[in-house]
């Protein structure tokens, strides 16, 4: 019931995301029923759909990415101060997301249902004069348990993807307690760890003896003194050297304190966040795409054509797949590398601000500029095997282009709204501290012309490798 009302409420921008996801969830569940019809027309040759069902994991593998960006830019499952007292934690707003995205990808998939049994003909008769009857077996009967089930895959597993990904995590780093060698041989833990540099801290050895030398001076108290002059003279000198004594332990006493507050964090200001560290896939990616490409030139001596699935293709696939993996990989590093080469060369304010941007949302910014070059080199790649645009392939092969392509560009978008969503409090101390509107807008335009110049050549080149070795 929350996740209705939370989907009810929302603002138009989350509700097109949210419509977004539905069609994306349509257009992966009609092709998986083509499958389905295709294998129902061909009764003969049962495994010549299974190719058919291979490439639709491609679609449903974006759909459910573009599913997860969405649940993570979703507003209204985002955790606030005091919700936990009202018992929406964050696994209850983990489960709400899921349910959200629940809901968005099983309407989808009812529409394609919809869809199917309409274009089938056994809603009100065959629509378009019986142009679909051929690739979806509309005089055959549907099994209904099969169409469930493949209906079911985009919602399950775009469900169990948000809340895998959106699982309550101990924001505290994990630590274990030092073992220590107890009484006969026997293991012990720490009460405590000392943290580094405690030991030399000035003053944090000076307790113990000013509470030795007060313990000596208790003692000498209660057991009595000498009476008189001697007595006199003793106070005198013992307060004398009693009382620099005094005076040393209550220096060290309030060194000793200030320095246990500042370990405790109590009274003092928090220490300021490491510096991120650059992402480290981007050798693995170099690698992977190195050995994606190799694979195709080997396999591409054998087979001439990519546009269909034979048999002796799945090489030729294998190497597609490691190439875009090696993709995915290194988008953040290099999204990472080109915000440092912005700041190189005696950065002005403006390089810098976009230079810094970069590198701080090179993970978020860098995967699904991956997904985009690895899809867009694919595309590119099987154009140019095809000698000009892609005549021949058939409406299923275009609905399920329309539906990569459209999941990869929304998914790139969506977490440029929720890199702006995560800046949004330093724009604001900018615009406090009387920064310019149009500089920020110039760095925003600057870090995507600076995306663009570094990944667009990429693509091209990726894309060009990849067709060369099966083009000749």
């Amino acid at each position: 019931m929350l996740a209705l009302r939370l989907t009810r409420a929302a603002r138009p921008a989350v509700q097109l995301r949210r419509l977004l996801v539905t069609a994306a969830s349509g257009g992966t569940g009609f092709l998986l029923l083509g499958t389905l019809g295709y294998a129902l027309g061909h009764p003969e040759t049962p495994g010549t759909a299974v190719p058919r069902l291979v490439w639709c994991a491609v679609p449903l593998a974006a759909t459910v990415y573009f599913a997860l960006a969405v649940a993570r830019t979703d507003p209204g499952t985002r955790p606030r101060p005091g919700l936990s007292a009202v018992g929406l934690g964050p696994a209850r707003l983990m489960a709400v997301s899921a349910l959200t995205t629940a809901l968005s990808t099983t309407l989808g998939s009812l529409l394609a249902l919809v869809a199917f049994l309409h274009l089938r003909g056994d809603l009100r008769g065959l629509p378009f004069d019986g142009a679909a009857a051929g690739f979806l077996a509309a005089g055959r009967p549907l099994p209904l348990p099969a169409a469930l089930t493949l209906l079911a895959l985009v919602p399950a597993l775009a469900c169990a993807t948000v809340a895998l990904a959106l699982r309550p995590r101990d924001p505290r780093p994990a630590h274990r307690d030092a073992r220590l060698l107890g009484r006969f041989g026997a293991y012990g833990h720490a009460a405590g760890r000392e943290t580094f540099g405690a030991y030399g801290r000035f003053g944090a050895r000076l307790r113990a003896p000013a509470r030795r030398a007060d313990g000596d001076r208790d003692s000498g108290e209660a057991a009595g003194g000498p009476s008189g002059a001697d007595s006199t003279d003793g106070a005198r000198g013992d307060g004398a050297t009693v009382g620099g004594t005094e005076t040393g332990a209550a220096a060290g006493t309030g060194a000793a304190e200030a320095a246990e507050a500042h370990a405790d964090g109590a009274g003092a200001l928090a220490p300021p966040p490491a510096p991120r560290a650059a992402p480290a896939g981007l050798p693995w990616g170099v690698t992977t795409v190195a050995a994606g490409l190799t694979v195709q030139a080997y396999a591409g001596r054998t087979v001439p054509a990519l546009v269909h699935l034979p048999a002796d293709a799945v090489a030729v696939l294998a190497g597609w797949v490691l190439t875009a993996f090696g993709l995915v990989l290194a988008g953040p590093g290099l999204t990472h590398l080109c915000g440092r080469l912005l700041q190189s060369a005696r950065p002005g304010a403006l390089r810098l601000l976009a230079g810094r941007g970069l590198m701080a949302e090179a993970t978020r910014i860098g995967r699904p500029l991956g997904v985009l070059c690895a899809v867009t080199s694919a595309a590119y790649a099987l154009t140019a095997l095809s000698h000009g645009p892609a005549t021949a392939f058939g409406p299923l092969t275009t609905l399920g282009a329309l539906v990569v392509t459209g999941c990869t560009v929304a998914t790139l978008l969506t977490a440029a709204v929720e890199a702006r969503q995560c800046r949004a409090e330093t724009t604001a101390a900018l615009l406090r501290l009387g920064a310019p509107a149009t500089m920020l807008r110039g760095a925003a335009l600057l870090r995507a012309a600076a995306l663009l110049v570094l990944f667009g050549p990429l693509t091209v080149a990726v894309a060009d490798l990849a067709a060369l070795p099966s083009s000749r």
